[in-house]
């Protein structure tokens, strides 16, 4: 469902990615390791399109993103693509709901219809009751759970998640691990997980480990 073939990516005179080759299934959680500097989130921002590869191909159920145009891109993103990032990144003006509801109305979905997916989220994921809540108001797990919601939302193909539990204490990063493979489980979704949380990494389907801008094993 995901490829990547060849990427190459420079930032001025420093090579830090030479050549990635991968392959990630449908359904599949796949977690991402290495030292600090060694590529994994520069590989996850071009595997994502934040980012584009110097060389190289991305493939996204059989769509090169990068050779779409720029509208085309950001639509695509918006609903084949889901992040959850170390620091949630929820604006702070809005409730959880809202935070949620976000990707789906700018996909131009029915205010109504996102509010009812978002809804359907958040009881999923245990916080139908902090919906009108602003992220101030929430437990750090709480706004982590809520920025999971948000990714689901637009009902993306794959999932790419960057130290999602670097940022929570031990029982809340026990939590939100758990939670990747249940919605595995219950809606087939697909996990990249960039992770210095051996636990995490050694729950995914397949480790890849990175080092000096290459996969090792």
């Amino acid at each position: 469902m995901l490829k990547a073939v060849g990427l190459q990516k420079k930032y001025g005179q420093l090579d830090v990615l030479k050549g990635i080759d991968l392959e990630i299934a449908s359904g599949e959680i796949v977690s991402i390791v290495g030292s600090s500097g060694a590529g994994k989130t520069t590989l996850l921002q071009l595997l994502g399109t934040l980012d584009k590869p110097d060389n190289g191909i991305v493939e996204l159920d059989g769509v090169n993103p990068f050779e779409l145009s720029s509208k085309e891109l950001a639509k695509f993103r918006n609903t084949q693509i889901g992040f959850v990032f170390q620091f949630h990144q929820l604006l702070p003006e809005f409730t959880a709901l809202e935070n949620v509801m976000m990707p789906a109305l700018i996909n131009g979905i029915s205010k109504q219809d996102a509010q009812q997916r978002a809804m359907e989220l958040l009881n999923q994921l245990g916080l139908g009751d902090r919906a009108t809540h602003q992220p101030m108001a929430l437990s750090g797990g709480e706004q982590q759970r809520v920025a999971v919601a948000r990714a689901l939302v637009n009902k993306p193909k794959v999932v790419f998640a960057d130290e999602p539990s670097g940022n929570l204490d031990s029982k809340n990063a026990k939590e939100l691990h758990q939670l990747f493979f249940d919605l595995r489980r219950d809606m087939g979704q697909t996990f990249v997980i960039v992770t210095h949380n051996n636990q995490l990494a050694e729950m995914a389907d397949r480790t890849l480990t990175m080092q000096d801008g290459l996969i090792v094993s």
